[in-house]
């Protein structure tokens, strides 16, 4: 058994990397593998609220760089899928209390008993960036079709080419068909043009969300929630399965490049 390390980034906040952190995670575990998430917001964790998991954590991420507890001791364990694993963040310390050689240390400790680590990167291209991405096997980039965040997500991907990470895969985040019909909201053959990087999923927009978030479960797991179905996907295509993408109908409308990708990487 030897780890993949996954770091889902992206240069915006709020573009949706936690929930997708919690959902890839989720679906991988549901899948029979054995995935530990890793909360690398250094005191502003998140990812802990989302899975559930708050009231449970005892050590944290700065707890086993520090010595002051094993690295197992600090892995909690999901409610709803025995093997998925959280290793939460410090909500007290700051991004320097842990450095890119710290995560490249845990991770490669946690290779030899995981099938799957996923990071979950702060924000912004800083410290916590940089420890995000040092151990990463592959970055997945998340952004929304906004100018601002396409624009943010491209700066990003300069970021991890720079650091020979690259060039990482997108996953388009909660997408509005009717907006793009309409013209309203960016169409992902358009952003695909502008970030030159393969598409391995698009999230439609779905309340399902909001409300496996607030329960602490992972909306991949509901089967009636579409945004839960394209996590499942990425997480398949992930594992090296080729998986057709959803055409998102729009009334009379859709993505027509979504529905000719077959595969990441595959033509356009």
């Amino acid at each position: 058994m030897s780890a993949t390390i996954i770091t889902i980034t992206s240069g915006k906040g709020g573009v949706g990397k936690t929930t997708a952190t919690a959902n890839l995670g989720a679906s991988l575990a549901d899948l029979g593998y054995r995935v530990v998430c890793i909360d690398a917001d250094i005191g502003l964790r998140n990812l802990d609220v989302v899975m559930g998991l708050e009231n449970r954590i005892v050590y944290d991420l700065v707890d086993v760089v520090e010595g002051h507890c094993k690295l197992r001791q600090a892995m909690i364990r999901d409610k709803h899928l025995q093997d998925l694993f959280l290793i939460p963040a410090a909500q007290t310390r700051d991004k320097t209390a842990v450095s890119p050689q710290d995560m490249v240390r845990i991770t490669d400790e946690l290779r030899q008993e995981s099938d799957w680590i996923l990071i979950d990167s702060p924000a912004g291209i800083e410290r916590g960036f940089r420890n995000a991405i040092a151990p990463a096997d592959l970055v997945l980039i998340i952004t929304n079709p906004e100018v601002s965040a396409v624009r943010d997500a491209d700066r990003i991907i300069g970021l991890i080419e720079a650091e020979e990470k690259g060039p990482g895969k997108l996953i388009l985040n909660r997408v509005k068909p009717e907006m793009v019909r309409r013209g309203d909201m960016l169409a992902t053959d358009d952003i695909l043009d502008v970030l030159a990087i393969d598409l391995i999923g698009v999230i439609p927009e779905d309340e399902a969300i909001l409300i496996a978030t607030n329960r602490g479960t992972a909306a991949s797991l509901d089967s009636k929630s579409k945004a839960g179905k394209a996590y499942r996907n990425v997480a398949r295509r992930l594992n090296g399965e080729e998986v057709p993408f959803e055409i998102l109908q729009a009334n009379d409308g859709f993505f027509r490049r979504i529905s000719r990708i077959m595969k990441p990487g595959g033509e356009r």
